[in-house]
């Protein structure tokens, strides 16, 4: 048994190129030694996994002039409910003539899989276990049955010190629909505020 395994490793250095050349150099030997390489090999694979995973969190703080005297302020981001559907979650803030007019949040889900109940408010639970409810804005007529609007001007302000929320989704399904809001997204929806 003795003897194989000590085959086994000769077997391993020839393949490696360590045993056939004796002239490598000690820093080579030890990149290419069962211990290193494997390593180096796990941090590159790291790297490039790293690079294709997906930045759903990353938005911009969109500004556009809608009319003179109007500015809207938005922030768009992609993310997952807990079944693994994508949502377009908007938050965007209106403000006319100096005057905050609207903070609303608009949630988007794919067209013919998703169908909002209206009206019917928005629940949130924040993961210090506070729980707030946004108005639906669109309880008379909604542009889409996949499409939900809510009132966020005075319920913004107090996520403040959430670390993250959950929405509770008011769907026509069988089984309940979260939607988690990462605290980056929040931070961002606090510095919409600020304009």
């Amino acid at each position: 048994m003795i003897n194989l395994v000590k085959k086994c490793r000769v077997q391993q250095k020839n393949f490696l190129g360590l045993g056939k050349n004796k002239n490598l150099p000690l820093f080579f030997k030890r990149i290419l030694s069962r211990r290193v390489l494997p390593l180096i090999l796990s941090l590159v694979l790291m790297f490039f996994v790293s690079l294709s995973y997906p930045q759903s969190a990353k938005a911009l703080i969109r500004q556009q002039e809608e009319v003179p005297g109007q500015m809207l302020y938005q922030a768009r981001h992609t993310l997952w409910d807990n079944r693994g559907e994508s949502w377009q979650v908007i938050l965007f803030k209106r403000i006319k003539d100096n005057q905050v007019k609207d903070v609303d949040l608009r949630l988007v889900g794919f067209p013919e899989q998703t169908n909002f109940i209206h009206p019917q408010p928005l629940v949130m639970t924040t993961n210090q276990g506070q729980i707030f409810q946004a108005e639906d804005l669109f309880a008379e007529k909604s542009p889409g049955a996949n499409v939900g609007q809510y009132d966020f001007k005075t319920i913004l302000p107090k996520l403040s010190r959430a670390q993250g929320i959950e929405l509770n989704l008011p769907l026509k399904n069988d089984y309940p629909t979260y939607l988690t809001i990462p605290l980056p997204v929040i931070l961002e929806w606090q510095e919409i505020m600020n304009f």
